[in-house]
C-alpha cells in the first residue's frame, strides 16, 4: 500500500504514515512504481477529507500461463485476479503436504505415521474432502480454534480470576465444538447479561469495563474494524467521525457490573465532545436516531451487526478463518479494514461473505469451502512468475504454527508430554484456557497477553532466543533422550537404519523419506553404530530443527 500524504511536498522527510511501498513518491506527487507486481492503494488526506484510488501493478515479462483445475469458485476468482498480474500459480501439492497441512490448520496436531500411510494409499478421488469433514468434528478442532477466538475475546485470568476465566474460556469452546453459527455466537456475546460465574460471554464485559473500549474491542473483533482513532479526532485513514464513534460507544454506556454480575441499565445520551450536542447510539455507516432506543441498546447493534446485508460482519468471518488458513488476509491485517487497505482481492472476499450468508454463518461450511480449493491446495514451491507473491494466493505460503501448536507438535513427535502448573497432566498447549500459565517456550515464541482485541499481539517473527531454545534447551533434549519416547522406541523396535529412518520421517515430516534422505540418514546411523540410539536422537534432532518441521507449508 503507498498512502500518500499531501504535505509530503513540504516535509523534509517522508511522512511518517507511509507503511509500506509499491512505489516511489516523488516531491510533487508523482508515483512511479518498483517491479514487484500487486495492486496498491493510493490514499491523498487534507483537512479531514480521505480519497483513494487503486492501481495494478502487472508482472513484467512474457505472459504467464495457466492451465491448471479449478476446483470451485474461489479458484476462478483468485485465477483472474492473477491473469491481470501476469502471475501463474503453483501446481497442486502431494497428498502428503495435503495431510500434515490440513492436520495443523484445523487441529494443531501432526498426523500419526499410520495416518500417514492410510492416507497415501487410498485412492479415492473425494479422500481429501472426506478428511476434512472427520476432521472438523474432533475434539481437536474445538481446542485449536477455541483458542483463536479465546486469543481476540481476552479470556484473562488476571483480570477475572480463574473460575470466571475458565466460565468464559468454556462457553467459547462449547460453542466452536456445537458449530454455533456465528451470528448467534455474535449475539450471544453482545447482548450477554447475567452473573458471570454462570453465563460465559458476560466475561467480556467484566474484562474490558470502559463503554469506549467495549466498543472498540467489538468492533475490531466482529468487523474488522478500528475505531479508536476517531475518539479524539476524525479518523485520518477512514471514513470515521467522532459521531460515528459516540454513536458506537452509546450502545455500552448503560453496561455496568452489580456484584459479580453483568447489567444493562439505562445511562444518559452521549454528547459529542466538540459540539456538545447529542449522540444517540447507532451503528457505524447507519444515520443517527431521533432519539435513543429503549430497551437494551446492545439488542439494535446486534440486529444490525448480523443482518445479512452488514457490509462487515461476514466479510470479517471470511477474512479471518481465511487468514487462518492461508496465512494471510484478503485484508491484512485482517482487523484494519478501511478504504485505505482494501482487500486484495474484493471479488473474492464478496464472493466468501456471500457463501457465510448463504450457509448461515456456518464455519464448518465455510472451512471446507476454503479447503477444497486448489488455491489452499496449492505447493508452496514457487514458480518463476510467483516467487515474490504473498497477497495473492499464487502459492502457499510458509506459515509459522501458533507458539502452543509448535509446543505440542514437539511433544507430540518426541512421544514425550509437557506439564503445565495447575492442568491434568495430559493437557495439550493448546487447551490451556490460562494465557498468563508460565511456560518459557511459549512466552517466547509468541504467545499473546490478551490484553487488546488485535490478532497482531499474537507474533511469530522468529528471534535469537527461539533458535537457542529449539538447539540447546535441556527440556528439548530430555525428550529427545528419554527412555519413553519415539526415539528410544523406535530404535528398540527397528534394528532395520532404512526402516528406522522412514518411521522418524513420516514422525516427524507426514512423509516419506527420499531415496536421497534415506541414504544419507543410513550413513550417519552406520557411522554411529556403537550407540545406535544416540544417533537416532541426533537425527531427530536435526529434523525437529528443520524448516520442514518448524512451519507449516
Amino acid at each position: 500500500m503507498i498512502v500518500m500524504d499531501t504535505q509530503a511536498e513540504h516535509m523534509p522527510s517522508p511522512s511518517p504514515w507511509v507503511v509500506r511501498f509499491a512505489g516511489l513518491v516523488a516531491p510533487g506527487g508523482r508515483v512511479s512504481t518498483l517491479d514487484v507486481p500487486g495492486e496498491a492503494a493510493v490514499m491523498a488526506g487534507y483537512l479531514g477529507e480521505v480519497a483513494t484510488f487503486r492501481v495494478i501493478v502487472p508482472r513484467a515479462g512474457a505472459p504467464a500461463t495457466n492451465d491448471l483445475p479449478r476446483f470451485n469458485a474461489i479458484d476462478t476468482l483468485v485465477d483472474a485476479r492473477l491473469a491481470k498480474l501476469n502471475i501463474a500459480p503453483s501446481g497442486v501439492c502431494d497428498d502428503a503436504e495435503y495431510l500434515r497441512r490440513v492436520y495443523l490448520d484445523l487441529t494443531g496436531t501432526l498426523p500419526t505415521p499410520a495416518a500417514v500411510r492410510a492416507f497415501l494409499a487410498d485412492v479415492a478421488a473425494d479422500k481429501r474432502a472426506k478428511l476434512v469433514q472427520r476432521l472438523l468434528d474432533t475434539p481437536e478442532f474445538a481446542d485449536l480454534w477455541a483458542l483463536r477466538w479465546a486469543d481476540l475475546l481476552r479470556v484473562d485470568r488476571q483480570a477475572l480470576g480463574p473460575e470466571r476465566a475458565r466460565t468464559y474460556y468454556g462457553w467459547i469452546r462449547r460453542s466452536v465444538a456445537a458449530n454455533l453459527p456465528f451470528d448467534r455466537f455474535a449475539r450471544e456475546l453482545l447482548t450477554a447479561e447475567g452473573p458471570t460465574t454462570e453465563v460465559g460471554p458476560a466475561n467480556f464485559y467484566a474484562v474490558v469495563t470502559k463503554p469506549g473500549e467495549m466498543a472498540s474491542n467489538l468492533a475490531q473483533v466482529f468487523l474488522g474494524v478500528r475505531i479508536g482513532c476517531a475518539e479524539c479526532h476524525h479518523h485520518p485513514f477512514d471514513r470515521w467521525t467522532q459521531a460515528d464513534y459516540a454513536g458506537m460507544v452509546g450502545f455500552f454506556t448503560p453496561v455496568g457490573a452489580k456484584g459479580t454480575a453483568v447489567v444493562a441499565g439505562t445511562a444518559p445520551t452521549l454528547k459529542h465532545p466538540r459540539t456538545g450536542q447529542p449522540v444517540f447510539a447507532h451503528a457505524l455507516g447507519v444515520t443517527p436516531p431521533a432519539a435513543e432506543a429503549t430497551g437494551d441498546r446492545r439488542d439494535g447493534l446486534a440486529d444490525w451487526m448480523t443482518r445479512p446485508d452488514n457490509p462487515y460482519f461476514a466479510r470479517n468471518l471470511s477474512n479471518r478463518v481465511w487468514a487462518w488458513l492461508l496465512g494471510v488476509g484478503i485484508v491484512e491485517p485482517v482487523d484494519d479494514v478501511r478504504a485505505t487497505n482494501p482487500p486484495s482481492n474484493p471479488e473474492l472476499l464478496d464472493a466468501l461473505a456471500k457463501f457465510a450468508v448463504e450457509n448461515r454463518y456456518d464455519v464448518r461450511k465455510l472451512i471446507a469451502f476454503i479447503t477444497a480449493s486448489r488455491v489452499y491446495q496449492s505447493s508452496s514451491r514457487p514458480n518463476a512468475t510467483n516467487e515474490r507473491d504473498e497477497r495473492n494466493f499464487s502459492r502457499a505460503l510458509l506459515k509459522r504454527p501458533e507458539a502452543e501448536v509448535l509446543l505440542d507438535m514437539v511433544r507430540q513427535a518426541t512421544g514425550v508430554g509437557e506439564t503445565f502448573q495447575g492442568s491434568p497432566a495430559a493437557t495439550r498447549a493448546v487447551q490451556l484456557w490460562d494465557s498468563k500459565a508460565r511456560h518459557d517456550f511459549l512466552k517466547r515464541f509468541g504467545r499473546p497477553s490478551r490484553v487488546t482485541a488485535c490478532e497482531c499481539e499474537r507474533t511469530r517473527e522468529p528471534s535469537v532466543a527461539q533458535v537457542l531454545t529449539l538447539l540447546n534447551s535441556p527440556d528439548i533434549q530430555a525428550k529427545l533422550s528419554h527412555e519413553g519416547g519415539t526415539v528410544a522406541r523406535l530404535v528398540r523396535a527397528q534394528p532395520d537404519d532404512a526402516k528406522l529412518t522412514d518411521e522418524l520421517y513420516l514422525t516427524f515430516f507426514a512423509r516419506p523419506p527420499t531415496a536421497d534422505e534415506t541414504a544419507v540418514a543410513v550413513a550417519h546411523l552406520r557411522k554411529h553404530a556403537a550407540d545406535r540410539r544416540r544417533g537416532a536422537e541426533d537425527l531427530a534432532w536435526a529434523l525437529l530443527n528443520s524448516t520442514e518441521f518448524l512451519f507449516n507449508h
